[in-house]
């Protein structure tokens, strides 16, 4: 019996005369089976490859067959942007079958969510966020209006897993299913994830239900690759523009500030010009999407604003400066092409640096085998668990610590975390006037009252920081501005970065007046990774670099210009990357490189290290670590080596707290003042260190050289 049979006859109906479908797509047929079954899953499938309808299908099956009042179903994405592209197909689907759909979010007027309330849909679209708001909210009636709710859909779910929204979104699931008691049917929607199995235990919380990943086998598709190296932003732009006329593209960078050079350079030369990112008012966005959908001759230049699923039609090509930094995100961008049948998936890489095209080259490759990342799972999320805490409280006014427990011990991302750590963490809580605790019950301290009561608790909503952007000043004279997410992350006297095209040095942080103080950096010193949250590399696309720049195979998809900037690296690193033993170069100012490729967190960690046993200054990157000072020769550098490879060095005690303490003071989240110094420290180190990674980078080395 197919899957289609089992639905009831509104449904197949409706599939066949409103939508004009012949029958289902694999995908669809193997996610109703699982779904239909009652199990929860982990659906992959392409861009625009009917994951929406696998999973949707099977849920309005369930909501025609046992009606519920209130709430039958959510469906999470990670952005507004992708909620309010769907918010019309979604639409179409529950209205055919005589259901309906809700948007909620921060831009849905609030006479729309009082109308919502008063009478609710079966299927509500929502971020994380929104339903933290609805939780916490004493206008919204959430037993009534969540009590049978019995399916949660999460788009784009490797956008999630293992970040604090993801540990902050399966938190509000599971104070859902306590409202009513059941056990909700969770599914999961991705493209591109190197570890689905995971991420469906992850997904999974305290569901008893069976689980299933639905990942049929895919069509081979042709691709298109190029890769070329213009160098300058200018010379990227009047390329891109180029392959972009007479076409419908994308054009991608990284950043929103490369975004504008790129998209005020290539207007006037013959393509219509659109920018997308995140600090474009709603209505750009919505119009340049608009105009995007019904035009021919068009361009827009964005950020990874438009990698998640956002539907813009079909496109001819994706252009992309520089290249992203996984191969997940690579495989998302190009996925945006070759989606008609007989179409070619297309994309150009346009290179500023040969750090750039040596990534480009590696994501390629490494796509070629098959290989995506793993999305890393969480088990002691400290900082979301502090800020459910709070939540807890604040919607409950006031709770027990037994069924402040008993709520979170059920999510995924903080099951590493023992009930007595649970205890040391409140009395903390306590100490330092976050939680206050009378008759055996917490409330919100006032200390936590001053930091997140504002606007009604619009702090404690999200666990990331609200974009209030901080004024850079150099002396009186205002420079620019930058976002909270960069400024929490930089350190006075250490930190620096590029704004305008200049580098400067952070000297002073003055939260209070969200200012930036910063003088000129000194000629010749590079922007730091202390600037910034590093971009860190993964070790195997870095140990894919290294593989390329051994080999000599020619690379077909390689332009002229990159091909000889390739051959030249080549020649330089090859002799020395293919010799035995450590890689140790050294450079005009006397400084040892040692080339290792082995990714931007274990060469943190191998900075730490190193400094610790030996004293000298090392400087991490994602391919080297450059150690200077005494000693920086290839004899003293082997043996300093040998010295951290020995595993009595990272066993010896209090070794790896020492290490993590070198750590600068970043700061992750807004809620990290509310943490002890042990988790602070904790949550650094598994954000910038990777101590396993370090030591077999290490074995790796043979002795004697």
């Amino acid at each position: 019996m197919s899957a289609f049979s089992r639905f009831p006859p509104r449904l197949q109906e409706a599939i066949v005369s409103r939508l004009g479908f012949t029958g289902l797509r694999p995908v669809q047929e193997l996610a109703a089976e699982v779904l239909l079954d009652g199990k929860n899953a982990v659906v992959l499938a392409p861009t625009a490859g009917g994951k929406t309808e696998a999973s949707l299908f099977p849920v309005l099956a369930e909501l025609i067959e046992r009606p519920v009042s209130g709430v039958g179903a959510l469906y999470v994405a990670p952005i507004k942007a992708l909620l309010n592209n769907q918010e019309e197909r979604l639409g179409t689907y529950t209205e055919m079958v005589g259901l309906r759909r809700f948007v909620w979010h921060g831009d849905t007027p609030d006479r729309a969510k009082r109308a919502f309330v008063k009478e609710p849909c079966e299927l509500l679209m929502t971020t994380p966020e929104s339903l933290e708001v609805m939780l916490i909210s004493p206008r919204v009636p959430v037993q009534s209006l969540f009590s049978q709710l019995k399916y949660v859909v999460v788009d784009e779910i490797h956008a999630l897993a293992g970040t604090d929204r993801g540990a902050h979104l399966l938190s509000v699931i599971e104070r859902l299913a306590a409202l009513g008691g059941g056990d909700i049917q969770r599914v999961g929607l991705s493209a591109t994830v190197g570890n689905p199995a995971q991420i469906l235990t992850w997904l999974k919380g305290s569901s008893r239900r069976d689980g299933a990943v639905v990942d049929p086998p895919r069509q081979p598709t042709q691709r298109k690759l190029s890769v070329s190296l213009p160098g300058t932003v200018s010379d990227i732009a009047r390329s891109g523009a180029g392959l972009a006329r007479g076409k419908k593209s994308l054009f991608f960078c990284q950043t929103r500030s490369l975004t504008e050079a790129v998209s005020e350079r290539m207007r006037g030369q013959g393509t219509d010009v659109f920018v997308h990112h995140s600090s474009v008012s709603l209505e750009e966005r919505t119009l340049a999407e608009d105009r995007f959908h019904h035009g021919r001759d068009a361009c827009i230049v964005c950020t990874s604003t438009l990698e998640l699923g956002i539907d813009v039609g079909d496109l001819d090509a994706v252009l992309q400066v520089n290249a992203p930094s996984t191969v997940s995100s690579f495989l998302q961008r190009i996925g945006r092409t070759g989606r008609r049948a007989g179409q070619v998936s297309n994309m150009a890489f346009l290179c500023e640096d040969t750090d750039s095209l040596l990534l480009a080259i590696a994501l390629i490759e490494q796509a070629r085998t098959g290989w995506v990342e793993a999305v890393p799972v969480q088990p002691r999320c400290w900082p979301v668990l502090v800020q459910q805490l709070m939540a807890l409280s604040l919607q409950f006014g006031a709770i027990s610590p037994e069924d402040a427990w008993m709520q979170l011990s059920r999510v995924s991302d903080f099951q590493g975390i023992s009930v007595e750590e649970f205890q040391a963490l409140l009395r903390h809580l306590i100490a330092k006037d976050f939680l206050f605790e009378s008759g055996g019950k917490l409330s919100l301290g006032d200390r936590a009252e001053r930091l997140f009561g504002r606007k009604n608790f619009a702090e404690l909503y999200a666990v990331f920081t609200s974009p209030v952007m901080y004024r850079v000043l150099a002396g009186a004279q205002e420079l620019g501005s930058i976002e909270p997410a960069f400024v929490e992350r930089l350190v006075e006297g250490m930190s620096s970065f590029l704004l305008g095209g200049r580098a400067w040095v952070v000297d002073r942080l003055v939260h209070s007046d969200r200012e930036v103080h910063v003088r000129t950096a000194p000629a010749g010193k590079k922007p730091t990774w202390g600037g910034f949250m590093p971009q860190f590399l993964g070790r195997e696309v870095c140990q894919r670099i290294r593989a390329v720049l051994e080999a000599d195979m020619p690379i077909a998809y390689l332009e002229e210009g990159a091909v000889r900037a390739l051959q030249a690296l080549r020649d330089d690193l090859g002799p020395l990357l293919r010799r035995v033993g450590p890689a140790v170069q050294i450079d005009s100012d006397g400084n040892a490189l040692w080339w290792n490729f082995a990714g931007g967190r274990i060469n943190h960690t191998l900075k730490y290290a190193l400094e610790l046993a030996h004293g000298w200054k090392v400087v991490p990157d994602n391919f080297f670590v450059r150690i200077s000072g005494a000693g920086a020769s290839h004899k003293e550098v082997a043996q300093g080596l040998a010295g951290v490879s020995n595993a009595g060095f990272w066993s010896a005690p209090g070794r790896i707290p020492s290490i993590t303490a070198r750590i600068p003071a970043y700061r992750l989240s807004k809620f990290q003042d509310a943490l002890p110094e042990a988790a602070v420290a904790e949550m650094l180190g598994s954000s910038f260190l990777d101590v396993n990674g370090a030591r077999q980078i290490l074995e790796g080395i043979s002795p004697g050289h």
